[in-house]
């Protein structure tokens, strides 16, 4: 990796690049490129295509495809354990799953009878929950989505119960709750809240919570202002430093959220994943693009997808 392509904010990022690993771009053909998720059985990567209505793949050794043409304006996508995928959907405002065989069932729509404004990324716990975040990008206007009024009034995070299926409420304080990720032991939970994207006093910062066993969030704080831009798509590796996007680039914070450095992208970055067959190649979705570079660290086995 080039010197113009980093910044290093505290001598503790250098560990984590890998000085002579070239920067790539692997795709140019998006309106905007979101919700990048890594599939470690068949080794290809997969991402949104928000306003094109579709999601694209990249495979190794072979290139660039669609790998779904109609994805109902899907936006965040991730794994669960299975290595079922579970997406979001600004379109039909839902959160998704599917399966080994194809199917697409519907994991979340509604909140106590009303529905969601349009689902935005979300993350899996090991005991089988879905957490997910709804802001309403999808709903305020016909580009992401379809223009409609939002039933909930509010954009909240929720949390889908492993149990009963039924949608809880976690956080209902946030302006635009945007990409969350958990710590690698589930402690905590870190949320994006977006809202200066839209209203210009509005939050550009990440916030981190407490987790209890009963999926509950406890103490709320800011943990990092994320500047320029707004937070949008996080990850975490496996030592827990958390990635998140910004308009500059990729942003890594150390768990005590001291800024450790920065790895410069010529475009607005939206999101990222760590993949490959060692979890160190840093896959980054970023406006019309999509690019990747390894780097001196592995993702975290949850948290990374």
């Amino acid at each position: 990796m080039k010197p113009n392509e980093y910044e290093v904010h505290d001598a503790r990022f250098r560990m984590l690049l890998q000085p002579n690993a070239s920067f790539e771009k692997l795709a140019d053909c998006c309106m905007w490129a979101e919700g990048p998720v890594w599939f470690p059985a068949a080794q290809f990567l997969a991402w949104s295509d928000i306003p094109n209505n579709r999601m694209m793949r990249w495979v190794p050794g072979v290139g660039v495809g669609v790998f779904r043409a109609q994805s109902d304006f899907s936006n965040g996508n991730t794994l669960e354990r299975e290595y079922r995928l579970v997406s979001c959907h600004h379109g039909t405002r839902c959160v998704t799953r599917t399966g080994h065989d194809g199917r697409i069932t519907v994991i979340a729509d509604r909140y106590e009878g009303r529905r969601l404004n349009s689902p935005n990324d979300a993350v899996v716990h090991s005991d089988g929950s879905v957490w997910f975040t709804d802001p309403d990008y999808g709903i305020l206007g016909d580009y992401e989505g379809y223009r409609a009024d939002s039933e909930i009034g509010s954009c909240n995070v929720y949390r889908v119960s492993p149990d009963s299926g039924a949608v809880e409420l976690v956080a209902d304080d946030f302006a635009k709750p945007n990409g969350l990720a958990f710590s690698p032991d589930e402690s905590r939970l870190y949320i994006a809240d977006s809202g200066a994207s839209h209203i210009e006093n509005d939050p550009h910062h990440i916030r981190v919570f407490d987790v209890d066993a009963k999926g509950r969030l406890h103490n709320g704080r800011v943990f990092a202002e994320v500047s320029p831009g707004v937070p949008d798509g996080m990850r975490v590796d496996e030592h827990g430093n958390l990635w998140t996007s910004a308009e500059d680039g990729i942003h890594c914070y150390a768990p005590d959220g001291t800024l450790l450095g920065k790895i410069l992208v010529p475009e607005t970055v939206a999101n990222l994943v760590f993949g490959g067959p060692n979890r160190n190649r840093l896959f980054i979705a970023a406006t019309t693009s999509v690019y990747s570079v390894y780097v001196g660290v592995r993702g975290a086995a949850y948290g990374s997808r």
